[in-house]
């Protein structure tokens, strides 16, 4: 009975993504989205350079990301968990070219197959801390990507004036309220081969402040130093689950 529950389920599970990637798709339409772009990325913009952009951001505030207009088909690796296949057909309907893999199951090829669609032209989106944690606690998979390609980091972050936040997930999720105004923040390109893990957070968390600062929010809680040696002492495989 199993070969035949399987692929109904999986079914299942695409049709029900779908449908919650049609009703985010309508949420975010509905945002106040104002984007403060680094001036050096405009400058990109007006040369035509064509080097792949891996936008970089923590768990927990990707969401309000999807708001932004993508400057061209952007590619994301999504686990092969039952939620990765529900998580997948929902991004795939908000214009997302998805690669599964994750850190435990088929992570290298999974990176490898994003790292071949970077190269023919598509940009990528990292949840650096992912896939289960610390929360702002970044891997190496997107440095790994971006130096694979010859391609530039770009730090991101967000910020909702109303919604809410599970403060009891780890990755601190947040979902703005229809209507709310949200903050996309795109900071000062990094060259891969000059830049660590270290500096990296270092962006991601400047962007998530920058964002609440133009919200006029608290700002951004920072992960617990403790944490992040703690968790540094673990060797980690690169991941790139959003």
């Amino acid at each position: 009975m199993t070969w035949c529950t399987r692929p109904r389920n999986a079914l299942t599970e695409r049709i029900l993504g779908s449908i919650l990637g049609a009703v985010a798709w309508l949420w975010l339409a509905t945002l106040r989205v104002r984007v403060l772009s680094d001036d050096r990325l405009d400058e990109l913009l007006e040369s035509d350079d064509a080097r792949a952009w891996v936008l970089s951001f923590f768990h927990g505030t990707q969401f309000p990301l999807l708001a932004w207009r993508r400057r061209r088909a952007t590619a994301v690796m999504v686990s092969h968990s039952r939620d990765g296949e529900l998580q997948a057909a929902a991004l795939h309907v908000n214009g997302l070219e998805v690669v599964r893999g994750s850190s435990s199951r088929g992570g290298a090829r999974g990176l490898a197959s994003l790292v071949r669609m970077l190269k023919r032209g598509t940009d990528a989106a990292f949840a650096v801390d992912g896939p289960r944690g610390p929360y702002g606690v970044a891997k190496s998979g997107a440095l790994f990507a971006a130096k694979r390609v010859g391609g530039l980091l770009v730090p991101m972050g967000s910020a909702i004036q109303r919604g809410w936040m599970l403060s009891r997930a780890w990755d601190k999720f947040t979902l703005p309220q229809p209507f709310s105004r949200v903050i996309v923040v795109l900071s000062a390109p990094l060259d891969p081969v000059a830049t660590t893990t270290e500096d990296l957070e270092r962006a991601i968390r400047s962007a998530n402040e920058r964002a609440a600062s133009a919200l006029r929010l608290p700002s951004f809680s920072e992960v617990s130093s403790t944490e992040r040696r703690s968790h540094r002492s673990r060797r980690a495989r690169p991941s790139a689950i959003l």
